[in-house]
């Protein structure tokens, strides 16, 4: 079995990983110039089943490497006024696993080969039941299954199911990451809180590696090279939807929303990395109607991608890795055909997937009131 991905985000490659570590061949498409093009380097928090989907996907051998680049999270989840004073509780207190996405994506990325500026124009279905898929800068590529894990603006959906289309919320978000030093200690009630401003909510994270991630692969595991990153705080504003940013720069948004704020808080952003900043919509898809099955389906965000607020965006296109993984194992096997394999992963994951959105979306207006929902 030959298995064709276009997108290298987390979803995609996991997938990969857990395929070729089954024997299966599978080649990962990247749209970008290059494979790190875009920064890709904030923290995550994954839940139970998110933390399993990756461990499961990579290979045994590099799994006290994955323990020892993560770290727990416990977070109250407090609402606290832009002088820090506590005023009231976002919801019930959160655990999970963080992990940063650069130094994970390194991780998945070990051993693939990844085909770079391979932005798919389309895909034709064969007599044969394989797909050929045809890029703008390269070759076609045949497989007996081509999987959409290029995102929001998936072209894979595009031509699959193009009645299912993003939603744009309205609201829009500055993310950026500050070096976590001594000085913001007095933080750290505020990790994993909101902090609730006049029409604004900043959110920050504290990412603290158990190892420092170059350290930890040179240990454990020679054959992986990870970044030199080290431990940091992310912090996000959710602005007021459809509020005006002129031309400010992802820091300068922030700071023009931050003054009187508490000295710390307006440290932070000063003393963030422009480079690691950037200003960002949310938008959402919603799993619609099932399309005629076939040699061609859909992973994470290309299907269901969610309100970073649900906190489930990167978790449940894990999940939809490893169970694909699964599937295809069995059909590789012979214990099922693969098109039956893939419509029992298209059934679960359009379960789960519909309920992420919803649960994301639902979660939405504790942070931005008027929020688009429909």
């Amino acid at each position: 079995m030959r298995v064709s991905i276009a997108g290298a985000g987390l979803g995609g490659l996991a997938l990969a990983q857990g395929l070729r570590g089954a024997g299966i061949e599978a080649d990962v498409f990247e749209r970008d110039p290059g494979i790190v093009a875009r920064f890709q380097g904030y923290r995550l928090v994954l839940n139970p089943t998110g933390f399993e989907a990756v461990r499961n996907c990579l290979p045994a051998r590099w799994h006290p490497l994955l323990d020892e680049i993560v770290m727990d999270a416990s977070a109250e989840q407090l609402i606290l006024d832009p002088q820090l004073n506590e005023i009231g509780k976002l919801g019930a207190s959160r655990t999970g696993i963080v992990v940063d996405r650069q130094v994970l994506r390194h991780l998945l990325l070990t051993g693939l080969t990844v085909h770079t500026d391979a932005a798919l124009t389309g895909y034709d279905v064969l007599a044969d039941g394989q797909v050929r898929a045809q890029f703008a800068h390269r070759d076609s590529a045949t497989a007996d299954l081509l999987v959409g894990a290029d995102g929001v603006t998936s072209a894979v959906r595009g031509l699959l199911s193009p009645q299912t289309t993003p939603t744009d919320t309205g609201v829009r978000f500055v993310i950026g990451r500050t070096p976590l030093t001594d000085e913001f200690a007095g933080l750290s009630k505020a990790y994993g809180s909101k902090i609730a401003g006049d029409g604004v909510s900043l959110l920050l994270g504290a990412m603290r590696f158990r190892t420092p991630p170059k350290q930890a692969a040179e240990q454990l595991a020679p054959e992986v090279v990870l970044p030199g990153t080290g431990d940091y705080v992310r912090w996000a504003m959710i602005l007021p939807p459809n509020g005006s940013l002129a031309d400010l720069t992802a820091q300068d948004a922030v700071l023009s929303r931050v003054q009187g704020w508490h000295p710390l808080l307006r440290a932070l952003i000063e003393q963030a990395d422009p480079d690691n900043s950037a200003l960002l919509s949310i938008r959402v898809v919603e799993p619609g109607e099932r399309w005629t099955p076939g040699p061609v389906t859909l992973l994470g965000d290309a299907i269901h991608a969610t309100s970073p607020t649900g906190g489930n965006g990167a978790n449940t296109a894990l999940r939809d890795a490893d169970l694909l993984r699964h599937c295809l194992i069995e059909a590789n096997e012979g214990r099922q055909d693969l098109l039956g394999a893939v419509d029992e992963y298209e059934r679960q994951m359009f379960d789960y997937g519909a309920e992420a959105v919803r649960s994301s979306l639902e979660k939405l207006p504790a942070f931005a009131p008027t929020a688009k929902l429909s």
